[in-house]
């Protein structure tokens, strides 16, 4: 009962958002100015799915799934909200029933704020994805501790792929405000495995490959599978 109503929470934020930390999906070099993350790497436009599913079409709290990530740390158990964010799901899923997930690593962790992963190999090789999707941001889920939501290019909000962050604490620069900040879409949270969380944000990280804050040992996601659905 308490996930459900966790799920149905309506977002309500009215605040100004000042600062937004753009959840990189790129490989090239990055660096942080003024806890701000700036990518170096030129982007290409890239193909966005033309429209979002309609309230409609979203399924009910019965049929939202659970995925576990098994890391060289730990069982993580996500549970995913398709209710509030179909399409965001639909390509999660999709990345997890082809067996992208397995191999890949946590290739950016920022103690105290999130960890990154679902799209670099052991080898900080980026992997080919699928088209990007549209931002769900705006469907009333916030990016609280736990919660697990969408990466993105810095400044273009309907670029999101495969990459993930798991949020280490409260980030409420990342929600949605009307007019004001596309945010990021969170489409479930942890529901199984904070401590996990806990203990991959607390590795110790360097600079590899031209990128900031990966881990000075691979943290790998062994495999990612569903293994029940409500």
């Amino acid at each position: 009962m308490a996930r459900r109503l966790w799920f149905s929470t309506v977002f309500t934020a009215s605040l100004a958002v000042s600062v937004v930390i753009a959840i990189a999906l790129t490989t090239g070099c990055e660096s942080r100015e003024n806890g701000t993350v700036v990518t170096e790497e030129k982007v290409e436009e890239v193909k966005v799915e033309e429209a979002k599913v309609s309230k409609e079409t979203k399924v009910t709290d019965s049929q939202q799934k659970m995925v576990k990530l098994e890391t060289s740390l730990g069982d993580i158990v996500i549970e995913l909200n398709e209710a509030a964010a179909p399409v965001t799901v639909k390509n999660f899923l999709t990345y997890v029933n082809e067996g992208f997930f397995d191999g890949t690593i946590f290739h950016r962790v920022i103690n105290g704020f999130m960890i990154q992963g679902g799209g670099l190999t052991a080898d900080m090789r980026k992997k080919q994805t699928h088209p990007p999707i549209v931002n769900e941001a705006d469907n009333g889920l916030r990016n609280d501790r736990g919660t697990i939501a969408m990466g993105q290019i810095p400044g273009n909000p309907d670029s999101a792929t495969s990459q993930f962050y798991i949020n280490h604490k409260d980030n409420d620069f990342l929600n949605y405000v009307e007019g004001r900040n596309p945010g990021y879409a969170v489409f479930g949270r942890t529901v199984e495995g904070m401590d996990v969380v806990d203990k991959i944000a607390a590795v110790k990280t360097t600079v590899r490959s031209g990128m900031r804050d990966v881990p000075v040992e691979t943290v790998l996601i062994k495999s990612a599978k569903v293994i029940s659905e409500k």
